[in-house]
């Protein structure tokens, strides 16, 4: 794929040359054995020459952020990508850092709700990252703006599902447990179908599995979707901080709205709030219809909403795994009622930093093996109830046959 460009036919561009700085010469020999083993990992390693014609000088800017720029383009066989290089202009190690998260994280990866990751390019002139080509951009885009294309209700339950699985794979089935650390909607794409694909490994973590917690020390992730152990230090930090996020991000999806809409301090719309009292009342149902939900998809957008209320709680050993989210949103099962959460806003002084009491018996480890009945109970499926009558029935055929051979051989006994 890369061979068939010659890099010395084309003029490299780098982009923003004039944030150019020599900040990839710390450290080099650990920084290049990194990038060997990457390429064991088949991870294509691009030339800037290469990256400079796949994206014709970088004439498509897809979007930006705090980390970098995206710029659209393809290989020569046709296959449109992704480019995104990273930004000159942030600290050397933080830099570095943000370059090998996300390369070594999604290049462990494959599954159909994450990103894949084509390969990279990293020299002392610029670092970038080649990716699939999303071609419906991110799910922010479709929540929050008015003239954007609209997604039916049960489009958006399956980008749910979607998300939840790329997550719970992350978190589970991954050699190594990997935290995302920043899951909110511009961080979900969208292929041509719709289908989500979690992106954006920039602040990911490797962690062995035997490990509870993280021991990196400083907040990480988006104010509005990171979890309040961050903040208050009540909590350490652990895998579920993702749950947290994913929580905020099905708010977002059932109201189609940003959560927080800020006016003065004493009139905050926040919409978590909203959904929990409205649940209390058990009035869930005229609130998501008043949001432009249909009435045909307001059961899959009641479950998303329940869902919610129990990624979000205070204590993260209270959150459910990701596997137990996919279940509920799913529908196979009867979600139990979540606590109420987001004790840490309601609480004044000294209770702010005392954590809630939880009385469950679930483990912060837990996984799809363990039991989840916090959070769910399991439906009985008709061929479950088949079996159970056809068993109960053997069961009394038996108990009658033993009864009435004890009487035959009763009567026997008296005869004689």
């Amino acid at each position: 794929m890369a061979a068939t460009v010659q890099p010395e036919q084309v003029v490299a561009r780098v982009p923003s040359a004039s944030n150019v700085s020599q900040v990839w010469d710390i450290d080099v020999p650990t920084m290049e054995r990194f990038l060997q083993d990457l390429e064991k990992k088949n991870a294509v390693r691009f030339t800037a020459q290469q990256l400079c014609s796949f994206t014709n000088n970088y004439s498509k800017v897809l979007g930006s952020g705090g980390f970098g720029v995206v710029y659209g383009g393809q290989f020569p066989n046709g296959v449109k990508i992704a480019v995104k290089v990273l930004k000159k202009s942030l600290p050397h190690e933080r830099a570095q850092r943000q370059f090998m998260a996300e390369v070594s994280t999604i290049g462990r990866t494959c599954h159909i709700n994450l990103v894949r990751l084509y390969g990279f390019s990293y020299d002392h002139l610029m670092s970038a990252i080649v990716y699939e080509y999303m071609e419906n951009g991110s799910l922010d885009k479709y929540l929050f703006n008015a003239d954007a294309h609209g997604i039916d209700g049960n489009k958006l339950l399956d980008i749910a599902i979607g998300t939840a699985k790329g997550i719970a794979y992350l978190h589970e089935e991954c050699q190594q447990r990997i935290i995302h650390y920043d899951i909110k909607p511009s961080n979900v794409l969208l292929d041509a179908n719709f289908n989500p694909k979690v992106a954006d490994f920039g602040l990911a973590k490797i962690c062995n599995r035997e490990n509870t917690h993280d021991s990196s020390i400083g907040y990480k992730g988006t104010p509005g979707y990171s979890a309040p152990e961050f903040l208050l230090n009540n909590y350490p930090i652990t895998y579920k901080c993702d749950v947290y996020s994913f929580g905020m991000l099905l708010f977002e999806i059932v109201g189609r709205r940003r959560n927080a809409r800020v006016g003065s301090i004493d009139s905050l719309d926040w919409f978590p709030k909203l959904v929990w009292e409205e649940y209390e009342k058990d009035e869930l149902a005229t609130m998501i219809l008043s949001h432009g939900i249909e009435e045909n998809d307001i059961e899959r957008a009641k479950r998303m909403a329940v869902v919610a209320l129990w990624c979000v709680q205070d204590s993260p050993e209270a959150r459910p795994p990701m596997n137990a989210v996919v279940k509920m949103l799913e529908g196979g099962v009867e979600i139990m009622p979540p606590p109420k959460p987001f004790l840490y806003l309601f609480s004044v002084g000294i209770n702010l930093l005392n954590p809630p009491i939880y009385t469950g018996n679930s483990s912060d480890n837990s996984t799809g093996n363990g039991t989840h009945s916090n959070w769910y109970k399991e439906h009985s499926t008709r061929i479950m109830d088949e079996y159970k009558i056809q068993v109960a029935s053997s069961s009394q055929e038996k108990e009658d046959h033993g009864s009435s051979y004890a009487e035959e051989k009763s009567r026997s006994v008296d005869s004689s």
